[in-house]
């Protein structure tokens, strides 16, 4: 398997909030426009059913590696 390629794999919240260290309600604050937490930058949750969502992980890790490039 060529490791260029990203991780397609989807992350459910438990997963989210355990490889980021964010907390759920700042997770779900992040996406809110109306919220002061508001990161236009977060990768946005796909809907996988009527009640379930998750995120793809490689979406996720760009994002903290950017988070951690601009912390520098």
């Amino acid at each position: 398997m060529n490791s260029t390629l990203p991780d397609h794999s989807i992350i459910r919240l438990k997963a989210l909030t355990q490889l980021t260290g964010l907390s759920r309600s700042t997770i779900y604050e992040k996406q809110n426009h109306r919220s002061s937490r508001y990161d236009p930058t977060f990768p946005q949750k796909i809907h996988l059913g009527a009640r379930a969502v998750g995120w793809f992980k490689w979406e996720i890790e760009s994002w903290l590696q950017s988070v951690r490039k601009a912390s520098l």
